[in-house]
């Protein structure tokens, strides 16, 4: 039996199961605050690759994804050509779906064009939450929505700038990944926790 309070006891989000693996991504990094602008566009990259399937099955391919596209330098990504896309079609470790490929490469192009007019990406994606996270109180997982105004606004946004494989879905469950809102539920033992960070 485990001690009170140790991690295998603590009171988490349900989706969270007891995969170690979504265990820790649940306890470590889902829902906390970040403005770094390469893990902000991993996880714009990462969130539209998952369209259709099962979070967890990209979490196992994670490592995969951040070595076939350059650990997720935008700059790199950018460049990638016809050969390049091809190459990564032929990749076992990643998704291999030749439009969420072709969209992480439009998605770093357009990464470079608002770094270069808002000065960051994390200016440009944190607007929408006029740059502190929304702490919500949900008691339940029924109660959490799969898309808000700001998700919405943010696809309109994202889409214009010319950005794929961003609808209002994909940006909040975006937002969640990196803190823009804490949807923690309230008896999560995390949900404080961020909430400190913010």
């Amino acid at each position: 039996m485990s001690a009170a309070g140790t991690p295998a006891s603590r009171t988490r989000c349900p989706w969270a199961g007891t995969d170690p693996l979504y265990v820790t991504y649940h306890d470590d990094e889902w829902g906390v605050p970040n403005h770094d602008d390469r893990h902000l566009f991993e996880m714009l990259i990462l969130e539209g690759a998952q369209a259709g399937l099962a979070w967890i099955t990209i979490l196992r391919k994670r490592e995969n994804y951040r070595a076939a596209f350059d650990h997720f330098d935008a700059a790199q990504v950018a460049r990638y050509d016809r050969r390049r896309i091809e190459r990564l079609m032929q990749n076992p470790g990643i998704v291999r779906n030749r439009l969420k490929i072709e969209a992480a490469v439009r998605n770093a192009r357009a990464t470079l064009a608002a770094i270069d007019e808002s000065g960051s990406l994390d200016a440009l994606l944190w607007q929408f939450v006029a740059g502190r996270p929304i702490v919500n109180r949900w008691k339940r997982m029924n109660e959490i929505p799969a898309q808000s105004d700001a998700s919405r606004a943010m696809s309109r946004t994202l889409k214009k700038r010319g950005f794929t494989f961003v609808g209002p879905t994909i940006c909040y469950a975006f937002m969640q990944a990196v803190g823009m809102v804490n949807d923690h539920l309230v008896d999560c033992f995390r949900h404080r926790a961020v909430g400190r960070r913010a």
